[in-house]
């Protein structure tokens, strides 16, 4: 049974997940829009809106604790001096995810994950 195990796994270890969410969520906060597989974008979605609505909070407290989600203090700057304003008054939904028509080699489906 897979009772309260919710985030996928993607083949890798706990570090190497983490590492992956990162990576790709400084590529989409650079950028503003990736392509990925289906899967991988369903989990950076919700692992991005929390940075999004922390950064919306522009405290030292929330400043420093998007530097370690992000591990960059660039992108923690990025995220609440443009990307926190920008969605002051939106309650959610900052991403959108849109299929795209192709498929990878192995069988995947890959996804347009951007900013709405």
């Amino acid at each position: 049974m897979r009772h309260h195990n919710a985030n996928r796994k993607f083949g890798r270890e706990k570090g190497q997940r983490l590492a992956l969410m990162r990576s790709l969520a400084r590529s989409l906060i650079v950028h503003g829009k990736i392509t990925t597989t289906t899967a991988k974008a369903k989990e950076l979605r919700s692992f991005v809106e929390k940075l999004v609505t922390r950064a919306k909070i522009s405290t030292l407290a929330s400043r420093r604790l998007l530097q370690a989600r992000t591990g960059s203090s660039a992108i923690a700057t990025k995220l609440v001096t443009e990307i926190g304003p920008k969605y002051k008054d939106r309650r959610g939904g900052y991403i959108r995810i849109a299929k795209v028509a192709g498929m990878r080699k192995d069988g995947s489906e890959e996804s347009v994950i951007e900013f709405v």
